[in-house]
């Protein structure tokens, strides 16, 4: 058992020490705060990283490498089967209402249609990116995918690709 899952009645009795109130209390004179300092005087606050002086962890780590996770595509999954549970066939399914019903976090982020359900109704799709089941299902339905623009792809060696082209 924790004190976290305890019913609140049970501690609804229970005093709360109330410091610095005297030597009766066993809290009082400095009340539990050690003598003089920065720690002792009322409203000392630091940041939970702060070592006092000392070089930080975070600076004494080296740091090495790449990453390039804050600029990388976020890429959104959208299976078929879930499609069929939310939508009829009447409406055009875009990132923005598959924002709308929740199915997708963002409309700005790269929407991908996967799965290879059956499907007994024609749905019309605007995404980014399909895989080649999903497309396969969706047309044999009679329904349609329209992919939208996305970013364009990096060139990683500009000189390679100038030499090639030449």
């Amino acid at each position: 058992m924790n004190i976290n899952t305890v019913n609140n009645g049970v501690l609804k009795n229970v005093r709360k020490d109330r410091v610095g109130r005297g030597p009766g209390s066993g809290n009082g004179k400095t009340a539990g705060r050690g003598m003089n300092g920065q720690r002792s005087r009322a409203g000392f606050s630091t940041s939970p990283v702060f070592e006092g002086g000392q070089l930080p962890l975070a600076r004494r780590i080296p740091k090495r490498g790449f990453n390039n996770k804050v600029f990388a595509d976020v890429v959104e999954s959208v299976s078929l089967k879930t499609i069929v549970y939310k939508f009829d066939g009447s409406v055009e399914i875009t990132p923005e209402l598959l924002e709308e019903k929740k199915l997708i976090s963002s409309a700005k982020s790269i929407v991908k249609l996967i799965g290879s359900e059956e499907l007994t109704v024609a749905y019309k799709f605007k995404v980014h990116r399909v895989s080649e089941g999903a497309k396969a299902a969706v047309e044999k339905a009679g329904g349609s995918v329209e992919i939208l623009p996305g970013k364009k792809p990096v060139v990683k060696n500009k000189m390679k690709s100038k030499a090639k082209a030449a």
